[in-house]
């Protein structure tokens, strides 16, 4: 009995093909693989690849094509030129539209020239068609892009070199930071990796190295060094790396990590793992030069209006045209007057600061920009849920009073712009769930009394 429950296991076990753990080739295209468990198996080109990380190329001369244990698979060389062969071949046979697209839109980035990029007035008028307000924050992104693909494009490093341009945005939640980086980058079609900054510790420690930051821009250019080395990188969340100001523990996510950036940011060779948060021995990696990668970092930075305001209230004059306190610390904008000063004493270290010259904020929304933001954008949340209806044949309007009721809520929710879509899903459900029951529905009018649980909305029918 046993035997037969033994070979029915290997006879299921073979109907399956093998794939390598670490590059993910089947046996049919990576060749014999090594076993290390019944689970996990290893191609000879991943083998020959840890053991040449792991000696710092000393074991090159050990070609694991010619262990016994792989079988006879001639030279190793000649045999990822047939693999690669085989899976270009593959690629064709099941390529689809998509993919044409993806080529086309990488082709335009290859052959990015000096005259195709946009002035900084264009692209400000770009970004305006999708982001409503915050003109100060596009006219800085707007130029300090502009500079820096001026500098990437024309390789100015000759007796006057041109510094990178990487920038700290600062602003309240729900203001339009990450909304801002991502349509510029849509824009100008060229490489981007969003990360958050709450992930990454101190090397040596349990969540990702900073290098995870460079493996996600390389991950969203297809693993292309090149072009990944004209990138844009967004680090969110960077206020969660300030100094811990009462610890008597080793700080491995805040200061540490804030050093840890500090040759990354300025230009430099970095080793960068593939595919992987964190650098080990069974993890490839590849050398990237940060140099003409544009780093732009944002955070909400809670609690610095306090730290301006103590500033500014410590300079204010004592007699008739002094400063009263009561006006620093309800001053809308008081973001907009931070120093560099500000922001160590919130915990970031001069270091990491000096690398990050333009420095600007976005004010928080007021009543009037949430109107705007519902109405004006290319891409508006209202405009989404009437073209989703549309296709149902139902025409959705709003009135005014409903604009404003959305905009009110939104604000005492203090949230941002995310309020929004949380709103509009809220009073939208019902309206979605009824409308597919009954064909006869030709518009429905949103009004502030439905917004405010007042009423209901108002259906008009199909030919009338």
């Amino acid at each position: 009995m046993s035997d037969n429950k033994n070979n029915n296991d290997t006879s299921n076990n073979d109907e399956y093909e093998k794939y390598c753990y670490m590059c993910r080739r089947p046996e049919s295209i990576a060749g014999k693989l090594m076993m290390f468990s019944p689970s996990i198996y290893v191609c000879p080109d991943c083998m020959q690849r840890t053991f040449n990380s792991v000696n710092n190329n000393a074991m090159q001369f050990m070609d694991f094509s010619k262990f016994k244990d792989f079988g006879d698979l001639g030279d190793l060389s000649s045999l990822l030129h047939q693999n690669d062969i085989k899976d270009s071949q593959r690629v064709k046979k099941r390529k689809p539209k998509d993919e044409a697209k993806k080529k086309e839109k990488a082709d335009e980035f290859e052959n990015l020239t000096l005259d195709k990029i946009p002035a900084p007035h264009k692209i400000k008028a770009l970004l305006d068609e999708y982001v409503i307000g915050q003109d100060y924050a596009k006219k800085v992104i707007s130029v300090a892009v502009y500079n820096h693909y001026k500098r990437v494009l024309t390789d100015t490093m000759d007796e006057i070199e041109i510094e990178k341009s990487n920038m700290l945005m600062i602003g309240p939640t729900g203001c339009g930071k990450t909304y801002l980086v991502k349509t510029i980058a849509k824009l100008l079609n060229v490489p981007l990796a969003i990360t958050d900054a709450t992930t990454l510790t101190e090397a040596g420690y349990i969540g990702d190295d900073v290098e995870s930051i460079l493996s996600k821009l390389l991950a969203a250019c297809d693993n292309d060094v090149e072009k990944a080395e004209k990138g844009i990188v967004f680090i969110d969340e960077i206020d969660k790396l300030a100094k811990k100001k009462e610890t008597h523990s080793r700080d491995i996510s805040g200061e540490a990590v804030q050093q840890g950036l500090l040759k990354i940011l300025e230009g430099a060779e970095v080793e960068v793992p593939v595919g992987s948060g964190s650098k080990n021995a069974m993890t490839p990696t590849t050398t990237m030069n940060t140099r003409n990668i544009l780093f732009i970092v944002g955070g909400a930075f809670p609690e610095l209006e306090e730290i301006i305001a103590a500033r500014l209230t410590k300079q204010a004059s004592i007699g008739f045209g002094a400063d009263l306190r009561d006006d620093i610390k309800n001053d809308p904008n008081i973001l907009s007057k931070v120093t560099n000063e500000d922001l160590r004493a919130f915990g970031m270290i001069p270091e990491f600061l000096g690398r990050l010259p333009v420095i600007y904020t976005l004010s928080a929304l007021d009543k009037d920009m949430y109107v705007k933001i519902l109405k004006e954008p290319k891409n508006a949340i209202l405009k989404q849920y009437q073209k989703l209806l549309m296709l149902d044949e139902v025409d959705l309007k709003f009135d005014d009073s409903a604009y404003e009721a959305i905009a009110e809520l939104a604000l005492k929710r203090k949230t941002g712009a995310r309020a929004l879509r949380s709103i509009i899903e809220e009073f939208m459900l019902d309206i979605m769930y009824q409308i597919p029951k009954d064909d006869n529905i030709g518009r429905v009018i949103i009004t502030g009394d439905y917004i405010n649980k007042k009423g209901a909305p108002i259906i008009e029918l199909r030919g009338i």
